[in-house]
């Protein structure tokens, strides 16, 4: 196995470009050009560090504002997931990352800060991730990120994207989340909420953009983006959270646009579980639980 592959930093943007990057080598052809071709070299660990990103009032409060948390002069939790997320592009479209970007899903998540974060401080993150792990239906990768100021440690996360492949059926990947009834709150969601998302987190895969988009990825339409999903219960819980928390979450069925959706949420000794289903319906689109750090 080769030493760790970290490149000492990363300064690009998301948006549809790295969306267009990501998706290359799923392309026929394409994906034998140079600096697209998957080289097959074997790696311990590859990693990507994101320079100090001042976080600006308007950006926040845009993201606030759209996931239903309260403007403060502290940001939302799920907030550093948005400098997170083209490091976790780029690292999948890297030749030394083995699997296609285009296809892998996002099944987990699992966020912890341990501070609040301040609009206004600069933020720098790195992004790491490692061998894939066998999953019941093909393999699974966890992307660790780590967001810093002045080099203390305030945020992690740990994002798992499943690639299905090769069935294993000697394996169980299973969460011990508690489903919680619906009681709580219902949240309309608009057809353009996906596009709304993508402008403020930069997230422009084509399965949340519209309906022929998502068609031609094999969705009968668009879908919410499952960190939208994890950002509305945190914000419904967001006031009987303390300032050092972590929050982890599994997501299950895809939340189709428009539609509207049931939140609910149970005490428990350390923090809260809650669900979110669609809104009438026993169909469960999101789990998770909330601990106090």
């Amino acid at each position: 196995m080769s030493t760790p592959k970290t490149e000492p930093s990363f300064t690009g943007r998301s948006g549809p470009g790295l969306l267009l990057r990501a998706a290359l080598p799923a392309i026929p052809g394409v994906n034998a050009l140079p600096g697209v071709k998957k080289t097959g070299v074997a790696y311990e660990e590859l990693g990507l560090t994101r320079e100090p990103v001042v976080l600006e009032r308007d950006a926040v409060d845009a993201y606030a504002e759209l996931c239903g948390f309260p403007i403060k002069d502290t940001v939302p939790l799920p907030y550093p997931h948005m400098l997170a997320f083209p490091l976790h592009m780029a690292l999948m479209s890297s030749p030394d990352f083995p699997s296609p970007a285009m296809g892998m899903v996002h099944i987990e998540n699992s966020i912890s800060g341990y501070r609040p974060i301040t609009v206004g401080e600069a933020v720098a993150v790195t992004a790491t991730v490692g061998q894939p792990e066998p999953h019941p239906v093909g393999k699974a990768y966890r992307f660790l990120t780590v967001a810093t100021v002045d080099g203390e440690v305030v945020w992690e996360s740990t994002s798992t994207y499943l690639v299905r492949g090769k069935r294993n059926p000697d394996v169980i990947w299973a969460s011990d989340f508690a489903e919680v009834d619906p009681s709580g709150p219902v949240f309309p969601l608009r057809a353009d909420l996906g596009r709304r998302y993508a402008k403020v987190a930069g997230d422009y895969n084509p399965i949340h953009l519209y309906p022929l988009t998502a068609k031609a990825l094999g969705f009968k339409r668009q879908i919410a983006h499952g960190m939208w999903t994890k950002a509305r219960c945190i914000a419904a819980l967001e006031n009987r959270l303390p300032g050092a928390v972590r929050v982890d979450v599994a997501f299950k069925k895809p939340v189709f646009l428009p539609s509207s959706v049931a939140f609910g949420s149970l005490k428990h000794l350390d923090g809260y579980d809650f669900s979110l289903h669609k809104r009438g319906s026993d169909t469960l689109h999101l789990v998770g639980r909330t601990t106090a750090l």
